[in-house]
């Protein structure tokens, strides 16, 4: 194996293990906020970082968080560019991702988000990730953040977040 390709699984390796402040089971990987890692002219690694929303208040944490996760193996120096080129979807979410959401109480976003950028009216029947029953009712659009609707299970009685497809 390359030196060029060790370093690259290294920092791969190391954004695997950085936690999103929000919902520390998921990492930025998991979420699919990381667009690229490469090597400038300058010999810097530059991590390219999408937030899950451009005034997104974690993105100076996140950006601190990955650079001193990557000081801590050695892997200097990194620049963290904040990428608003695109913007983020819940497609970009790992199947992994989605699995660690429904294993921390959070229902994942179900089906594909909305390329038209319109708002889609939540319905009942999003799958409890509790007891997995689709008899639930939707509570509130929104709650403890904009991109989480909040629901109650009709049979477990438990209510939950769902993380709306955006």
């Amino acid at each position: 194996m390359n030196l060029i390709r060790h370093v690259a699984d290294e920092c791969w390796s190391v954004l695997a293990q950085v936690s999103d402040p929000e919902i520390p089971v998921l990492s930025v990987l998991d979420l699919g906020m990381i667009r690229g890692v490469e090597l400038n002219a300058q010999n810097e690694i530059v991590v390219r970082l999408t937030p899950t929303y451009s005034g997104c208040p974690a993105t100076d944490v996140l950006t601190a968080d990955i650079t001193q996760a990557f000081a801590a193996k050695g892997l200097t120096p990194v620049k963290v560019v904040v990428d608003l080129s695109e913007v983020w979807t819940t497609d970009w979410m790992s199947e992994a991702g989605k699995e660690k959401l429904q294993q921390y109480g959070i229902a994942p976003p179900q089906g594909n988000a909305h390329s038209c950028g319109t708002h889609v009216a939540l319905t009942d029947g999003i799958q409890c990730p509790r007891c997995h029953s689709q008899h639930t009712k939707l509570l509130s659009e929104f709650s403890s953040t904009a991109c989480k609707a909040l629901y109650r299970c009709q049979d477990c009685l438990e209510p939950f977040d769902y993380f709306k497809c955006i």
